[in-house]
């Protein structure tokens, strides 16, 4: 198989023996995210004025303070708090709190999510969810979704490669489930979801064996007993779940 610039990373994951080759390819690109703006970028004026408008969510404002740079993050903290004092201080002056009539207060909401909410309830919400690493990662992403389907329809080699996987996790195993209708022919789709299924069954058995032996160990009676796959089961278990290496070291600047 001749590899090129946009199909290396997806079969070097595919060899990686990963847990989902989706969830490496996502955990590089979320680095190289990390990397990229607290290198130099967070210097050249386009991308503060992008990171001023657009924010980190909170679990990568998270990871930025673990990856250090501590200057880097204080410059970019700067100007986007200043960005966010003056949109809000436009929300403010916008801001007409609504009359309360009668029957309003006999439907009161039991949490916040029941609220309608006004302007300034929207904007705090839109910034939560607003992240210039999320938007750089999930761009590139979707090439890596688009160059997986275009191998499969085209690449002997890289089909086997799939067929010799670990299958997925469930989010990305969802992700595939709703672009696959759209991105393969149809002659290629009944062996596609034939092998995509097998391997979903198959490994989610492998990973709910590899726990139940890891229970099993701590029964007096198997404490001599080999471990098999099962010591690292916790964490595989938890990729294939919920897409994530919690058993990952913070990814620090170098």
């Amino acid at each position: 198989m001749k590899d090129t610039i946009y199909t290396i990373p997806l079969t070097d994951a595919f060899k990686a023996d990963d847990e989902c080759p989706f969830c490496n390819i996502k955990r590089k690109l979320e680095q190289d995210a990390i990397s990229f703006i607290l290198g130099c970028a967070y210097m050249e004026d386009d991308i503060r004025a992008n990171t001023d408008e657009v924010g980190f969510c909170h679990e990568h404002y998270k990871k930025m303070y673990d990856y250090g740079n501590r200057l880097g993050n204080a410059l970019m903290l700067h100007t986007h708090l200043i960005k966010l004092q003056k949109e809000l201080n436009e929300k403010i002056e916008g801001f007409t709190p609504t009359k309360a009539g009668m029957f309003a207060k006999l439907k009161r909401p039991k949490t916040v999510e029941d609220t309608t909410g006004n302007i300034i309830s929207h904007w705090a919400k839109e910034k939560e969810h607003s992240c210039y690493i999320c938007d750089s990662y999930n761009k590139n992403f979707t090439r890596y979704m688009g160059t997986f389907f275009y191998l499969i329809e085209s690449n002997e080699e890289f089909k086997t490669l799939f067929k010799n996987s670990k299958g997925f996790c469930v989010p990305h195993f969802g992700e595939i489930m709703a672009l696959a209708d759209t991105q393969l022919s149809d002659k290629c789709k009944e062996e596609f979801y034939t092998t995509l299924f097998d391997l979903m069954k198959q490994n989610l058995k492998r990973i709910e064996e590899d726990v139940s032996w890891f229970i099993d160990k701590y029964d007096y009676k198997n404490k001599d007993a080999d471990w098999k796959n099962s010591k690292d089961a916790i964490p595989r278990a938890m990729q294939k779940l919920g897409s994530i290496y919690v058993q990952d070291a913070p990814f620090k600047e170098k």
